[in-house]
């Protein structure tokens, strides 16, 4: 919005503000731009706006493209119509083609002071004219010839600040940094108001453009104009005008009026546009708010859909109340011209308006009934997508999102290869765990249904490996071969899964099983995280005795042992480096001097530590405390870092994306600062079996009676449940609609690859792989998307994931790469890892709605946030649905604690069960808020509201087939006895205005 300045004889239009989704003012004093901020309006500058279209010139679809022959066009009208005397012809037209000075230039005595400038203002404007057609020629010729002829005592021809009229954007408006703000495509509105001394009454235009057309300087930035909006009034009355003008730009800046201006067929389809909006209208008592506080732009606005669908007349949810009048007509512009869409939509119930959207899974779920259908369609669903799956994935975000998984993989590789190796008496070790990760993990992220999903060991399978071991030692079985028949079996299971669609069972997990799975799964990675730090408390304890003073007392020596009944043992401890002894060689304990052994040597040679300082470990605990604290503290600020005041936006986005490799930088770096022996990441480097006694391939007959055969067709059962379910649930918390995936889920085909790999696995004796929880979810946080962008003030919009199988695959090959990488990996120490441990487990509880609800046990009701279950369900219900929630968490992971974690897998199911139990004691629309309406649920609750809606429409049509009386509690706004102000020249015509012009109170 530009205003007229004025400067003795001199005027110029200056940007005084501007929308892109919110206001932005100059601030006077401060020469720069304000805050985005919410547009306030006063309630008297939109009728006065409405008058202004209702008296004024509109001109719609425009032919015209250069500024000089649109003010042509307007001042023709203005005459034709009678609202402007052709004397002030010129007057009104040097006013409106003075030079527009923005934020970004200088001031107007510096600015006009440039003679140099006049004289290439002749030069640009013959060639504009030559090039521009002997329209845009006779124009511009005309308003010289004019100028010097008819109003040469305001100014000389050559002041007229043509210079900054061209179809080419000037070097300025190149230069601007604020055009990325501007989305792609984007059209201008352009609003000029000022005040003048020689009219009588406003001169009001408001103009549509045929073809949007670059007007030179006009704009701040290079972005053609479409819509041009003119008041010029009498003098005294600057501030109503600049009020007005605010009004129409935050009009043109609401997506549902934008809408009515682009299909508005003539003048009653913008005002009935008008009409429109000011149904939305919210007015602020003046004794209870401070006009002159900004307010801060939300977080979230309705979408224009939402909006539209409150329009419908019938509705009595209403924002503002039910609204007088009824059907298509109401708004005045009809079905043609845009403005009256709203009394033309659908009539709805207010008890649809109340409840949030059905729960859906997606087709990818329906039961097709035929032989491996699921698998046929899953496969026809991602072919078209395979390509893109590739080339989707070179973005500087996917490098971010593989160092930060390929942390978590290989941090829960070695983790859970030490668990099985200590498990299973190293038959599966952290070799093992490394291959396997890396031959599986490449595999279904090449050709699974959905890529994002990450494969790794988990806490369940980890459990049934360490009970089959133990079964297997007592009863005298082969565990490997009897692994590889307990792997066959379920992987031919998951197959007949596949074979008769029972994936589609899922749909029947709701909000409650998944959020108790996933809270589950993040507890346990908390839970093992700060185990792992409590644990080094304990191997490096801290010496609370110590005192500075005494520490010349302090010392430590390794005494042999009283009675030896050898003089000689087998060395099974690497000795100190000036000990000639080589490995696994006799010993003579007689003959060695304890006094040069270390703590380790000294401890397997049986002898024993004397001092009182054997025990002090100085510095490691604490120290592993504040690598494993500030990892997981500095990853946590650099993530919210994004949304900082601090440096540019690139900046802020770099530092978020790549906070965990930061992070575990850093804290290399200082642990490496200090030298101190903090226990550090151990990765094997050749690639051998952890156990010498096997190799690489498990055969399948021989060593187990011919009974095992069959009956290992058991626990395959529980192991099939448990790749099931923990498979399953984790896809759809993937491929759940708030991830916005564009690409199509395959659960079917998911499962396929499950299957195939977990025969694979059983045969080359390596661990079995499942989807892993938490760090699916984490791949998906890192693979987000946000709009490039955005208008000042609003927030980046989540577009969706960056889908494709690029980043799992690298992943998985750097895990498969990192025995070669071990010289550089063990400088990473360990406590560092469990920060990211720690980081993962907390991160995956955000945007989890069962957190929230704990949280309010906490609050008091007011200061509780305002959730949009809050308002629809009482707090009562939704403490019992969270305490029944929480009772079922902490039943699942006392099984998982306890030899019965065998049967984990099934209690897993039991919360489908306990799910639909809940039916018998919540209401639907109850559940429908906090948690999701089951699938027979949903089909009738569909049916309730057809029914209704049916029922509401024809009450509506008996409603437009009677008389129309207003009810005594709708109060008339009486647009016609609004007096007319004789020093503005703005007056309210008595005119036919909009059935929608009522209010209920």
């Amino acid at each position: 919005m530009d205003t007229l300045q004025h400067d003795g004889d001199q005027m110029e239009w200056k940007e005084s503000a501007r929308w892109i989704k919110f206001e932005e003012k100059v601030e006077e004093g401060g020469e720069r731009w304000s805050k985005p901020h919410v547009s306030t309006l006063s309630l008297h500058s939109l009728f006065e706006l409405r008058t202004c279209l209702q008296t004024g010139t509109v001109l719609l679809d425009l032919d015209s493209c250069s500024l000089p022959q649109i003010i042509d066009d307007v001042i023709e009208k203005q005459i034709e119509d009678g609202l402007l005397r052709p004397e002030l012809r010129e007057r009104v037209s040097y006013v409106l083609l003075r030079k527009h000075r923005h934020q970004t230039k200088k001031p107007i005595h510096r600015s006009l002071a440039d003679i140099g400038k006049s004289v290439s203002t002749t030069n640009r404007s013959s060639a504009r004219s030559s090039s521009a057609g002997p329209t845009l020629h006779r124009s511009t010729e005309d308003l010289r010839i004019r100028q010097s002829t008819s109003y040469g005592h305001l100014c000389h021809a050559q002041s007229r600040s043509m210079n900054d009229i061209s179809h080419t954007p000037n070097t300025d408006q190149r230069k601007n940094k604020f055009m990325k703000k501007i989305p792609k495509d984007s059209e201008a509105s352009n609003v000029l108001v000022g005040e003048v001394d020689f009219l009588d009454q406003p001169f009001i235009a408001f103009v549509r453009l045929v073809q949007s057309a670059m007007l030179g300087g006009v704009t701040e930035v290079p972005v053609p104009t479409r819509f041009l909006f003119i008041l010029l009034g009498p003098s005294g009355r600057a501030k109503s005008y600049n009020e007005i003008g605010r009004a129409i730009a935050t009009l043109m800046v609401d997506d549902l009026f934008s809408d009515v201006a682009y299909k508005a067929r003539n003048r009653e389809d913008l005002i009935a546009g008008i009409d429109e909006f000011l149904d939305e209208v919210i007015v602020l008592p003046p004794g209870e708010w401070d006009p002159n506080i900004r307010i801060e732009p939300p977080k979230k606005v309705p979408s224009a859909d939402k909006r539209k669908s409150v329009f419908s007349l019938a509705e009595p949810g209403q924002m503002n109340g039910s609204v007088g009048g009824g059907g298509a007509s109401a708004g005045g512009g009809g079905s043609g011209g845009g403005a009256g869409g709203s009394g033309a939509g659908g009539v709805g119930s207010g008890d649809e308006a109340e409840m949030p959207a059905m729960h859906e899974i997606g087709e990818e779920l329906i039961w097709t009934g035929r032989f491996f259908g699921g698998l046929c369609l899953d496969v026809k669903r991602k072919l078209p997508w395979f390509p893109s799956d590739f080339y989707d994935g070179f973005h500087l975000q996917s490098i971010s999102a593989v160092l930060f998984i390929y942390l978590g993989c290989i941090t829960n590789a070695i983790t859970f290869g030490g668990l099985l190796g200590d498990a299973t008496d190293n038959y599966q070790g952290v070799m093992e765990s490394f291959l396997g990760t890396a031959m599986a993990g490449s595999l279904f992220c090449l050709f699974s249904g959905q890529p994002l999903i990450i494969l790794s060991s988990t806490g369940p399978i980890l459990i049934f490996e360490k009970l089959l071991f133990d079964f297997s030692k007592a009863n005298g079985l082969d565990y490997m071969e009897f692994r590889l028949w307990i792997g066959l079996h379920s992987a031919i299971q998951c197959l007949i899964l596949v074979a008769t669609d029972a994936s589609f069972i899922i749909k029947y997990i709701t909000r409650f099983t998944e959020e108790g799975f996933s809270t589950l799964i993040s507890f346990i990675f908390i839970y093992d995280a700060i185990k792992k730090m409590i644990g080094a408390f304990k191997y490096y304890p801290i010496n609370t005795d110590f005192k500075p003073d005494f520490i010349t007392t302090y010392k430590c020596e390794c005494v042999a042992p009283d009675t030896v009944n050898t003089t000689t043992v087998n060395a099974s401890a690497p000795l100190a480096p000036n000990t000639n002894t080589s490995l696994y060689t006799p010993l003579n304990l007689t003959a060695l001097d304890w006094s040069l052994l270390s703590k380790k040597e000294c401890l397997s040679y049986g002898g024993r530590l004397l001092g009182s300082s054997c025990q002090f470990v100085p510095d490691l605990a604490l120290m592993s405390f504040i690598l494993f604290f500030g990892t997981y503290s500095m990853t946590l600020t650099l993530k919210k870092f994004k949304f900082s005041r601090y440096f540019p936006t690139k900046v802020r986005t770099l530092v978020a994306d790549f906070s965990i490799v930061f992070s575990i930088l850093l804290f290399c770096g200082i642990d490496a600062c200090f030298g101190l022996q903090t226990p550090k990441l151990h990765v094997p480097s050749v690639i051998k079996p952890t156990r010498p006694d096997r190799g690489w391939f498990v055969a399948p007959f021989g060593k187990n009676p011919w009974w095992v055969y069959p009956a290992s067709i058991l626990p395959a059962l529980l192991v099939t449940i448990l790749i099931f379910m923990d498979q399953q649930i984790t896809a759809v918390i993937v491929n759940r609609k708030e991830n916005k995936l564009r690409k199509a889920a395959g659960y079917h085909l998911d499962l396929f690859w499950v299957g195939i790999l977990m025969a694979l696995c059983s045969f080359t004796g390596l661990p079995w792989y499942v989807a892993a929880t938490v760090i699916s979810i984490a791949h998906i946080d890192s693979l987000k998307m946000e709009t490039e962008t955005s208008a000042p003030g609003e927030q980046p919009q989540f577009l969706g994931v960056r889908e494709q199988r690029v980043t799992g695959v690298m992943v998985f090959i750097l895990t498969g790469i990192s025995v070669f990488l071990a010289p550089i990996l063990k400088y990473i120490p360990m406590p560092v890892l469990y920060g990211v441990f720690l980081y993962m487990g907390v991160a995956s509880l955000n945007g989890i709605q069962f957190w929230e609800r704990c949280k309010l046990f906490l609050m008091p009701a007011k200061h509780q946030p305002d959730h949009a279950f809050l308002r629809h369900v009482p707090l009562r219900r939704i403490h019992l649905f969270t305490l029944v929630q929480i009772l079922c968490l902490a039943l699942l992971w006392i099984l998982k604690s306890t030899m019965a974690a065998i049967i984990f897998p099934v209690m897993i199911l039991g919360l489908i069960i306990v799910r639909r139990l809940l039916d018998l004691i919540f209401s639907q629309h109850d559940l429908a808020w906090i948690d999701n309406i089951l699938p027979e649920k949903d089909k009738k609750e569909t049916d309730k509201k057809k029914k209704r809606r049916k029922e509401v429409h024809e009450t509506a049509e008996k409603e437009v087939a009677m008389p129309q009386f207003l009810p005594p509690s709708v109060v008339k706004i009486p647009m016609e006895g609004i007096p007319s102000d004789p020093q503005n020249g703005i007056h309210c015509v008595a005119r036919k205005r909009s059935s929608s012009w009522s209010y209920s109170l």
